[in-house]
């Protein structure tokens, strides 16, 4: 059971149960082919979603519950399935959220920190002066259902429309004016006469939101003639592939694009970007997992295995996901083809694509379209792959667990600035001098310039890290202050009286190893760490639960389980025990990470600073001049694997120094929260600053639409005449955005705390970008804020400086991190929950960080 979103989008329990289908048609073998060896898990316990209960455990609060059961609503606008991307505008066009924040109408701009010069992966947007872009209906008589024929009659006449044309079956938009209504005549293939009226409908301005949708239309147009194939949105070389045998990868090198406007300009944005392909097809998977787990526990493995993997059809260069196995199918089923005729699987490969199949009892992969072709109210069919055509895309979770693997990997996709700059450069360098991208451009009217923008940024001062009796004043260049939390300097520590760990037998050496070094550090630390109870426990997942069971007791603070492994299926049953049914703080080991003496102490030291945590201590913090201020941070988890669930964490500062927090699953606690915050400091707060993290593409209507409302009807139930100031910030870490800094004479990336908030900002919106932590491989990624609500009247200054401050306070990593601390519990928190426990944790466990 889990609380999630349902297809309508609405928050609720969903409980699972187990069901196994007697299977008619087995799959049969020729042979076995060998695979690479992998843990593979024993028997199945995948389970199906059955059915939904309602939420049930909500607190009660003050004032009336109607605004705090409505809260939920926000998230209801648009479900989860609708996430994907390809049906909506994934930039977010037609929101103006500046405009109703009137201390940043006319600026937006900070003034703060060291100017530095930077160069952006954009290039400006060049067209003819007064250039505009026309719209035409198209009609037809008698009326053509058939997009290629509506296509096919009208570019009979391409010396009235021009070759430069984009039509979609319905508009048509070109670079010249015609007359306002043109009428001309057409003929099928049959001699029929089709008469075709074209309308002028709009003369749209290069700034116009349509226009945006029609330049990239365009620039996917150019990727095309540039022999570049389109994987989901982006478009790769398949004709330059970088094949790393030693773990049968192939990269495919290319592009991820958009054109938008920008504070002064229309720009492209472009960026590397690489897909990796497995050699392994479908087919070699269900070989492999035959001979692993045999008859029968085939079918359910592979389900468990296969279901959500994304495939790609070489022969179509299409991507796929695997919804479903069809046991019952075989390469010599047949299916209709659109003349009515009937085919076998096998002859359609043969003469469509000249492939043959060379096993007859593989089942057929089952894909549901997202997308309806054809006539309004059409429902789409399934699709049926061939297992042996299809090669699977990413990675496993045991090649990410594989250093080398990662390590070769990274080589190649984790590109240095200057290596990013010379690919995109190069890119431009093409578009430039190839002669048919370039007539297709002046037969718009349109170029791109040569160069990357260039601009000036600014790098906030270094914030000190204050800790008991001192201020720390961290290199600025790492963002890291490690170093200095080894004394006994933390603002607030936790003794341990009652504590036990849980260890199999054949890791008793690690417990030991961890027990001396935890006392040995946590002693540096001013940390009183009474001895523990050591268990020896059978290492199964029912040998944890049983010892816990017998061993918990009311006064014990921590449990600590050393695991021989990272079995998932261990450390959730773990975890589900101790946040719901016996809550106690919990801390699991990998034996592994014990193994080499010379880091063993690094590690005990980063768990004792977790386990502090997660008994209510307090490492640091940072000066926050402003009073009475109550941050609050919200993320989202998807697990589009098992039935489209969504958890919502939702995490709330309650002091001063933003040290301590209350964290739940709901923003449905947003009353719970300010309760909190009252019990704890006798006031309201003043200001409320929302930092909203989880919105994907596309959802920002939504949040600015539902949620804000929703929010400000929770703060008026509480207290009579009580009104905060309120700012809602989104917070945007996918991001196709990249900057450069000019450092000792070649491209590096910006220093932590680097502000953007001119050029490449939107118009329309009150935003700002942040590169506040440091990477020690690749191009760093900023993150973009978005402020869409603000009744606080604080600067952009201000905001953003304390935005950066909140990202140095995240417990478990003594450095810089990329999202203010709020966001990370609150990602931290959903992520258990979806991932691992499925349940909504124990309330008395919500004033502590058991989630790091």
């Amino acid at each position: 059971m889990a609380l999630a979103l349902d297809l309508d989008g609405k928050l609720g329990w969903v409980y699972f149960t187990s069901k196994d289908k007697e299977k008619k048609n087995p799959f049969r073998f020729r042979e076995v082919k060998p695979f690479p060896s992998t843990d593979l898990p024993g028997p199945s316990t995948d389970t199906e979603l059955v059915g939904r209960g309602r939420q049930k455990g909500v607190p009660p609060v003050s004032r009336p519950q109607a605004a705090e059961l409505s809260i939920s609503v926000g998230f209801q606008d648009i479900s989860l399935g609708e996430r994907g991307g390809r049906k909506r505008d994934f930039n977010d066009l037609g929101i103006f959220t500046r405009q109703t924040i009137s201390h940043v109408k006319d600026s937006k701009t900070g003034f703060s920190g060291k100017a530095i010069q930077l160069f952006a992966n954009h290039v400006k947007l060049t067209s003819r002066p007064q250039w505009v872009l026309y719209q035409y209906h198209i009609d037809y008589n008698p009326q053509m259902e058939s997009r290629s024929l509506r296509s096919a009659l009208l570019y009979q006449h391409i010396n009235l429309i021009g070759n430069a044309h984009a039509f979609d079956g319905h508009m048509l938009f070109l670079p010249k004016k015609l007359n306002k209504v043109s009428e001309v005549v057409s003929q099928t293939r049959n001699g029929e006469t089709v008469k075709i009226t074209i309308t002028l409908t709009n003369e749209l301005p290069p700034s116009s939101p349509t226009c945006f949708h029609f330049y990239n239309i365009i620039f996917r147009r150019l990727l095309k003639i540039m022999n570049m194939k389109q994987i989901g949105r982006n478009y790769y070389n398949p004709e330059d592939p970088v094949d790393i045998t030693a773990h049968k990868l192939t990269i495919w090198p290319g592009f991820t694009t958009s054109i938008l406007q920008y504070e002064t300009s229309i720009m492209l944005c472009i960026d590397v970007s690489h897909k990796v392909l497995r050699s392994e097809t479908v087919l070699d998977v269900l070989y492999y997992l035959h001979s692993k787990v045999g008859e029968k526990y085939f079918h359910d493995t592979c389900k468990k295995e296969l279901i959500g993997l994304t495939v790609l059809t070489k022969y179509n260069n299409r991507t796929y996901r695997i919804d479903g196995l069809d046991w019952d199918f075989t390469p010599k089923s047949t299916f209709k083809k659109s003349d009515g005729s009937e085919i076998s699987f096998v002859d359609y490969y043969k003469t469509q694509y000249n492939k043959k199949i060379t096993d007859l009892q593989q089942p057929g992969i089952i894909h549901n379209p997202k997308k309806v072709r054809g006539l309004p109210g059409t429902q789409p069919s399934p699709i049926v792959l061939i297992p042996e055509f299809c090669f699977l895309t990413g990675l496993t979770d045991r090649m990410r667990s594989d250093f080398n693997v990662m390590k070769d990997l990274a080589i190649h996709t984790r590109l240095s600035p200057e290596q990013r700059e010379k690919q995109v450069s190069r890119f431009l360098d093409y578009i430039h001098k190839d002669d048919n991208v370039q007539k297709e451009l002046q037969d718009w009217g349109l170029n791109f310039d040569t160069n990357l923008l260039s601009f000036s940024g600014r790098v906030a001062p270094p914030e000190k890290i204050v800790q008991l009796n001192r201020a720390v004043d961290y290199n600025p260049q790492f963002a890291d202050w490690s170093k200095d939390l080894r004394g006994p300097n933390l603002i607030n520590v936790k003794h341990l009286d009652n504590w036990f760990l849980l260890y199999p037998r054949r890791n008793y050496d690690a417990a030991n190893i961890l027990t001396q070094n935890l006392f040995k550090v946590s002693q540096q630390m001013g940390i009183r760490m009474s001895k523990g109870i050591m268990v020896e426990v059978d290492d199964s997942v029912d040998g944890y639960i049983r010892t816990l069971q017998q061993k918990i007791q009311p006064g014990t603070q921590m449990v600590i389980c050393i695991l021989s492994s990272n079995r998932k299926d261990r450390y959730d049953a773990i975890k589900k025990f101790l946040c719901v049914d016996r809550p106690v703080p919990s801390q699991c080991v990998i034996a592994r990470t014990l193994s080499k003496p010379q880091t063993v102490l690094s590690v005990a030291t980063k768990i004792a600073w977790q386990i502090n945590c997660k008994v209510g201590g307090e490492l640091w913090s940072v000066e926050i001049p402003l009073k009475d201020l109550m941050i609050v941070g919200i993320d989202c988890y998807h697990d589009t694997l098992a039935g489209k669930r969504s958890v919502v964490g939702f995490v709330t500062s309650l002091n001063q120094e933003m040290t301590r927090c209350v964290g739940k699953l709901n923003v449905i606690y947003f009353l719970g929260a300010l309760n909190a915050w009252y019990s704890y400091n006798k006031i309201l707060p003043f200001r409320i600053m929302i930092y909203r993290d989880g919105v994907g593409d596309g959802q920002l209507q939504t949040v600015v639409n539902y949620e804000i409302s929703q929010l400000i009807d929770c703060i008026n139930a509480t207290e009579k005449d009580y009104s905060p100031k309120l700012s809602v910030i989104v917070l945007k870490k996918r991001i196709n955005t990249r900057f450069f800094a000019n450092l000792g004479g070649k491209l590096q990336n910006p220093p932590p705390g680097t502000i953007i908030d001119t050029q490449v900002t939107r118009p329309e919106w009150y935003d700002f970008f942040i590169i506040s932590q440091f990477v020690r491989q690749g191009t760093v990624t900023p993150t973009h804020y978005n402020v869409v609500y603000d009744t606080s009247a604080l600067k952009p200054e201000y905001m953003q400086r304390l935005t950066y401050k909140l990202c140095h306070l995240y417990y478990n990593w003594p450095g810089v991190i990329r999202v203010p601390a709020p966001c990370q519990y609150a990602h931290k928190l959903a992520h258990l929950v979806g991932e691992n426990i499925h349940r909504e944790p124990n309330l008395s466990l919500a004033d502590r960080l058991y989630y790091l």
